[in-house]
């Protein structure tokens, strides 16, 4: 059975307003020969005439006048779907959105986001994920709304993309510690026993690999999988944790920063988003949101061994 066209709802609802197939052919600025073959296709896909001949005019048949009352409504809600969205009004949105991002984002960051969308938006809730790994599939499948990360091989082709910060690494150690002693140079630093942060090979980072190019290998003692057990290994012992600067200012406080003495490239931050969402009046307001919160002021702070 094929599907009826649903374009003969909007025929319907103005024939039965008018009551007339010159009337409603004005209307929907069609000729009259048109509008009679419309009349006709709904008498064949309804199976009652709809409209018959009383003297010069034609009135509604029992049928007709019980499809009056449901097609109006239908109609309208099919014309409010197809128009443009009305300006968001904060003050009525209820909503919770998910947002999915590395470890350290909550600490540094969510008390700023979560005070600045409960005074635009008292209805609104968010919900903060770490992810486990780099995948796609629950901003995908709806699961996540909104997602903080580094743009790999792994990102979904068709997901929406912009840069929201950037940010680099860091020595930290506990106060007192003998690396600050005297000057660290990369000798110092890779001299120093290290708690590193790695999820695949240990030796394949960026730290390791930009002292490889100077000749140097960093004693590794302990491997933790994220920021947060290196800072607290960190900073119970004398072990040297490398971490992101700006994802862990809330995990580190207390705790001494240097900059690292060897380059190595910054890392850009972005925003991610499924792209049914990029036009959602309410997800582009969570994202200006974001970056009004979280984006990029100048590169984090320069922190050359300075109290966290």
């Amino acid at each position: 059975m094929n599907p009826p066209d649903l374009n003969l709802l909007l025929t319907l609802d103005v024939l039965l307003s008018e009551g007339s197939v010159a009337g409603a052919a004005r209307r929907l600025r069609l000729s009259p020969s048109a509008m009679s073959r419309a009349l006709s296709r709904l008498r064949e896909a309804t199976g009652d005439p709809l409209l018959v001949r009383a003297g010069r005019g034609l009135v509604p048949t029992p049928r007709a006048l019980e499809l009056r009352g449901q097609v109006g409504p239908l109609v309208e809600q099919a014309l409010a779907a197809l128009r443009p969205a009305t300006a968001l009004d904060l003050s009525r949105l209820e909503r919770i959105f998910t947002l999915r991002s590395s470890e350290g984002f909550v600490e540094t960051f969510g008390a700023a986001l979560i005070t600045r969308a409960v005074a635009q938006a008292p209805g609104v809730r968010l919900r903060f994920m770490v992810k486990p790994e780099r995948d796609s599939t629950p901003l995908r499948d709806g699961t996540v709304d909104l997602e903080t990360g580094v743009v790999g091989p792994h990102l979904g082709p068709e997901l929406r993309v912009q840069a929201l910060l950037r940010d680099r690494f860091v020595g930290v150690v506990r106060p007192g510690h003998p690396l600050l002693d005297g000057p660290i140079t990369a000798q110092v630093y890779a001299g120093a026993s290290h708690v590193a942060v790695t999820r695949a090979r240990p030796d394949r980072g960026p730290i390791d690999r930009a002292l490889q190019v100077l000749g140097l290998e960093r004693r590794v003692a302990a491997f933790v999988a994220g920021y947060a057990g290196a800072l607290a290994v960190a900073r119970g012992s004398d072990l040297v944790a490398t971490v992101s600067a700006r994802h862990t200012q809330g995990l580190r406080a207390g705790m001494v920063a240097f900059d690292l003495p060897f380059d190595i490239p910054t890392v850009t931050i972005s925003l991610l988003w499924h792209p049914r969402l990029e036009a959602d009046p309410a997800h582009r307001w969570l994202r200006g949101l974001v970056r009004a919160v979280c984006g990029d002021d100048p590169l984090a702070e320069t922190v050359a061994c300075v109290h966290s």
